[in-house]
C-alpha cells in the first residue's frame, strides 16, 4: 500500500484538514517520541540505581547538574517552559530528600545545586545511555547536522505553540 492511499499518519484526521496537513503529522510524532522519551529517562534512571523518579524529577537533576553551578527554580521552570512551578517545587523537594541536589536561596529565589551524589547518578546515567541508546542511534547513520537543525526547528515550533497558547486564552 502506498502511503498516498491512506494518508498522513496522524492521531486525528479531522486535524489533518485545512492549510497545513504536515502540522498533523508534526504533533503525533512529537505525542509518540515525547512519551518514548520520557519512558526512557524513567527506565534509565531507574537502571542506573534510582528508581522512582518521574521524567520531570530526571530533566531537574541533569538540568542542576549542567555546567556545576547552582540554578534557581525560576531558571529551572523557564529553560523547560513549566508552567506549573509547584510541580517543580516537588521534583526538587524529592531530590533533596535523596541526597541528590541541595537547595538554599539567594535572595527570595530559590536555589538549587548538585550535590556528589547527584552528579554521580547523572554521570551512571549519562554511561547508560551511551551504552544502550548512543551506540544503537550511531548505527542509523543519522547526520549530526540535520539533526541539530532539527532540535533548532523544534525549539522554533515550540514558541509558536506558546504564542498561540496565549492567543487561546484571550479568546
Amino acid at each position: 500500500m502506498q502511503r498516498e492511499e491512506w494518508g498522513p499518519i496522524v492521531s486525528a484526521s479531522h486535524l489533518s484538514v485545512g492549510a497545513m496537513p504536515s502540522m498533523s503529522e508534526l504533533e503525533f510524532a512529537l505525542t509518540v517520541t515525547g512519551n518514548a522519551f520520557q519512558r526512557w529517562t524513567v527506565r534509565c534512571m531507574a537502571a542506573a540505581g534510582y528508581p522512582g523518579l518521574t521524567h520531570l524529577d530526571v530533566l531537574l537533576l541533569h538540568a542542576t547538574n549542567h555546567r556545576g553551578r547552582e540554578k534557581t527554580q525560576a531558571d529551572l521552570c523557564t529553560m523547560f517552559n513549566i508552567e506549573d512551578t509547584h510541580l517543580a517545587t516537588y521534583s526538587i523537594k524529592k531530590l533533596a530528600g535523596m541526597g541528590l541536589v541541595r537547595t538554599g536561596r539567594r535572595g527570595k529565589e530559590k536555589t538549587v545545586w548538585v550535590t556528589e551524589a547527584g552528579a554521580c547518578a547523572c554521570e551512571r546515567y549519562r554511561e547508560l545511555r551511551e551504552g544502550l541508546l548512543i551506540s544503537s542511534i550511531k548505527t542509523l547513520g543519522l547526520d549530526e547536522e540535520a539533526l541539530s537543525r532539527l532540535a533548532a526547528l523544534m525549539r522554533v515550533v515550540s514558541g509558536q505553540y506558546d504564542q498561540a497558547a496565549r492567543g487561546a486564552v484571550s479568546l
